[in-house]
């Protein structure tokens, strides 16, 4: 599984440790140094994945992932970064990231984590789904909430909403088949494919994200619904209110 990746990293020996070993497993490898030249180059090369550190100079990964996914750019973007708190990895995800490591990091695990992603990217552009997949006409209604594949597009009483694009895998795979408990590494699987590095927090992170978009009240949650012990459900609140009256 060839690709062309991006490397946007402004440490000379950094850059070139990740270039060596993508290169290695047979990938072409364009490095670049600050954020605004990555911008320029993702629009004129569009590359399969980006492999983006958070500080660089001339924009920083943060305000690069902002902009491309604004641009409705959906090539995987693997975020690196020196910073660990909780705080600037979940803001990561939410401008949609699709996945990061803190440094200092394992080159083996970043090569295992970009073939990851270059399998899910292509697995999800395919012209086939999978069986819990809705064809790609097919706008999925619970109560209501819409999702449409289509047009990529989310809303609650006809109000948009915006999605990162693991929000909208993991809501849509869900809106398939209401009242349906997921499992945590279902949910996995809809973000990642077969990814067995990342932690069960990535999905609880993208369903906190959500709750705060489709609910109400989000720390009273009535559409997407904790199992405890097992992993979430999507539910029509009017639905359940009347089997809970009967």
């Amino acid at each position: 599984m060839c690709a062309n990746i991006m490397v946007a990293e402004d440490d000379a020996k950094q850059a070139e440790l990740v270039r060596r070993y993508l290169e290695h497993e047979g990938h072409a490898v364009t490095v670049v140094e600050d954020g605004r030249t990555a911008l320029e180059e993702v629009r004129h090369s569009e590359p399969d994945l980006l492999v983006l550190d958070v500080m660089m100079p001339r924009a920083d990964g943060l305000d690069v992932v902002r902009i491309l996914r604004a641009e409705s750019r959906e090539l995987p973007v693997l975020m690196l970064t020196a910073r660990s708190t909780e705080d600037d990895l979940l803001l990561g995800l939410d401008l949609g990231a699709d996945d990061y490591m803190t440094k200092p990091f394992s080159p083996r695990e970043l090569v295992a984590r970009v073939r990851t992603l270059l399998r899910r990217n292509r697995r999800s552009a395919g012209p086939t789904p999978g069986p819990a997949s809705a064809a790609d006409d097919e706008v999925l209604s619970v109560g209501t909430l819409r999702v449409d594949p289509a047009r990529h597009e989310v809303s609650v009483g006809g109000t948009p909403v915006e999605c990162t694009p693991g929000e909208f895998r993991i809501l849509a795979a869900m809106a398939t088949e209401p009242d349906r408990v997921f499992t945590r590494q279902r949910l996995l699987e809809e973000l990642h494919g077969f990814d067995k590095y990342i932690s069960d927090r990535t999905v609880d992170v993208h369903i906190m994200h959500l709750r705060k978009k489709i609910e109400p009240a989000p720390r009273r949650p009535a559409r997407l619904l904790t199992v405890f012990g097992v992993g979430y459900k999507l539910t029509d609140p009017v639905k359940k209110a009347r089997r809970a009256s009967l």
